[in-house]
């Protein structure tokens, strides 16, 4: 998963901000998924890494995340945006694992449940 991410995030279109970040999807079936950050010079229609990654795991006709890994190119970890954890709640189940990287690698695995306590999400609306 750190390679695929790794690869992405080199892929990244980041003019403005110069910070690349790449994540990986694992799904249930044990497919792998990669994206990376997309910005746009109108700043809101920028596209994070972990989006445009579920956006190719939907694509390919999985709704189901096993884990996720995202890396930037800091030495501090990243964590996914709160927009992103949302996005990430909705094809996660209750031991989903996110694994945040700094640049090198691991810093910390938690499930999205840690990550995003008393969540929203499809189960409300059924």
């Amino acid at each position: 998963m750190l390679d695929f991410a790794k690869n992405a995030r080199e892929k990244a279109h980041a003019p403005y901000s110069k910070f690349h970040v790449g994540a990986c999807i694992k799904t249930r079936n044990s497919n792998y998924y990669s994206g990376c950050n997309v910005e746009n010079a109108s700043y809101g229609l920028t596209q994070c890494a972990e989006g445009t990654a579920i956006c190719n795991m939907v694509l390919q006709g999985e709704t189901q995340i096993a884990e996720i890994l995202v890396i930037g190119n800091t030495i501090e970890m990243l964590s996914p945006c709160g927009s992103c954890r949302q996005k990430i709640r909705e094809f996660a189940n209750a031991d989903t694992l996110i694994h945040m990287c700094n640049k090198d690698g691991i810093k910390k695995t938690v499930t999205i449940i840690e990550l995003l306590p008393d969540s929203f999400g499809p189960e409300f609306l059924n």
